[in-house]
């Protein structure tokens, strides 16, 4: 994990009061790595609820990322329903009750290849 204090000077601006929130941060489960960070105040919002970042989870098997599709949505909005995609995989697109958007895929071409 890395907060933004940590980070080698010259990048973009961050207040001493950003000086903790996440940078970088990288969890693995099973051959997956969940990542995420927070987002600087300097990159502004786009959209009311817009938080500019995503967690994206790569399932094993289309079984499982239909279990962790309806369980995490639970509570939340489905953005894109979890199915076949234009692009062939089996994905889906929501944020959770807690506002965080999250899209969870499957795709048999990439399965031990992650």
């Amino acid at each position: 994990m890395y907060v933004f204090k940590d980070l080698p000077a010259g990048g973009a601006p961050i207040g001493e009061h950003e000086a903790e929130k996440m940078a970088h941060i990288a969890l693995p489960i099973g051959p997956n790595v969940l990542m995420g960070n927070d987002v600087p105040e300097f990159m502004g919002k786009t959209a009311e609820r817009e938080n500019r970042s995503k967690i994206s989870i790569s399932a094993e098997s289309r079984e499982e990322a239909d279990t962790i599709f309806n369980g995490l949505s639970a509570g939340g909005e489905v953005e894109m329903p979890i199915q076949d995609s234009p692009w062939g995989s089996y994905f889906g697109m929501f944020r959770d009750k807690y506002g965080i958007e999250w899209m969870v895929d499957y795709d048999e071409r990439h399965k031990g290849k992650i």
